[in-house]
């Protein structure tokens, strides 16, 4: 087998692997966009992945490709990607996304591949060929999204509550359990539109680092095939859904209602289409989990436990560093591998 076809066998499998990650990043954040709307009653569990899954690939009309732009040229200088820097990445999120999934453990599939294209990039050339803007624009996010999410659930349903003050709950709960399906909806498009551009990043950079004959630097789109791929795998993903998660987001932290459940996917919709728009690559799970503790706080702070909520934190410091080892260690044994 001559160098030409080695080459393309090993794009190949780049290629695959990425999909299985987009595919496993879907499985493994949809609790994110089900959880409230399962955990509240208004579909049931078969329902809402299907619910959850055509919106996430409906997002492949709603959203511009910068988040894409910003894996694919804005996190690592030009040049240093190649074959094994993508297969340490992926290895790295994947690894990471498999600890967190078997443990129930709500983590971000987003900074998992960031932190593994981070950990491959340093073990190649080390940290001097990272873009620092890119990263502190995503660092900076892991912090701003569940803020921002946690405001605007909030500030939802402080607003919510003064709109319905003469309603009774009876009718409150009918009305809002038909509105969760808008809410749901709207954060599943907003999950899909910055989830999958992610792995479409990583293809795209791929792509261009095997040469002109897959992708050319200077173009300004990926590849249609590469847009298709990656909405359809991550709500493909979706569908089969992550239950481990689901109760550790829908229940343990806190007990939510329609209502609630509405004004938690409202404010984390609102904040990813903003990310979205502005190119950032966000975590749904740092998004949704800072709004539903939003919700949580403002109908009563001793209803948030706060215990779950805090072992979470740990689980998002600690997501970078632990893929950026996995995607070293992966980048040093591919070398050998291919």
């Amino acid at each position: 087998m001559d160098a030409i076809q080695v080459s393309f066998w090993v794009v190949a499998m780049l290629v695959v692997l990425a999909i299985a990650f987009d595919f496993m990043n879907g499985f493994h954040d949809a609790a994110n966009s089900i959880a409230t709307v399962v955990s509240t009653g208004v579909l049931k569990p078969q329902q809402a992945v299907l619910f959850a899954a055509f919106f996430n690939v409906v997002a492949i009309f709603a959203f511009h490709l910068s988040v894409a732009a910003t894996i694919g040229k804005g996190i690592v200088e030009p040049g240093v990607v190649d074959q094994h820097v993508v297969f340490g990445a992926l290895l790295g999120a994947i690894t990471w996304n498999l600890i967190t999934w078997y443990y129930g453990i709500p983590s971000s599939s987003s900074h998992a591949l960031i932190g593994g294209i981070v950990g491959a990039v340093i073990a190649k050339a080390g940290a001097n060929k990272l873009v620092g803007a890119g990263i502190a624009k995503t660092v900076a996010f892991i912090f701003v999204s569940p803020l921002l999410g946690f405001l605007l659930g909030g500030l939802m349903m402080v607003l919510v509550a003064w709109v319905f003050r003469r309603s009774s709950p009876l009718r409150i709960d009918r009305w809002f359990r038909r509105m969760q399906l808008v809410s749901a909806g709207a954060y599943s498009l907003g999950h899909g539109g910055n989830d999958a551009q992610k792995t479409i990043g990583i293809i795209w950079m791929l792509l261009i680092a095997a040469g002109p004959s897959y992708a050319v630097a200077g173009d300004k789109l990926p590849p249609t095939w590469v847009i298709w791929s990656c909405y359809l795998a991550i709500g493909a993903g979706t569908m089969f859904g992550g239950w481990r998660i689901v109760k550790t987001m829908g229940q343990k932290i806190t007990k939510l209602k329609p209502v609630g459940g509405f004004c938690a996917e409202t404010g984390g919709a609102l904040t990813l289409f903003i990310a979205t728009a502005m190119g950032v690559p966000v975590s749904t799970t740092h998004t949704i989990t800072g709004a539903i503790v939003g919700v949580g706080s403002v109908r009563n702070p001793s209803a948030v436990r706060w215990g779950v909520a805090g072992n979470i934190v740990w689980a998002w410091i600690f997501t970078i560093p632990a893929s950026a080892f996995v995607a070293a260690v992966a980048y040093w044994a591919s070398l050998s591998l291919f």
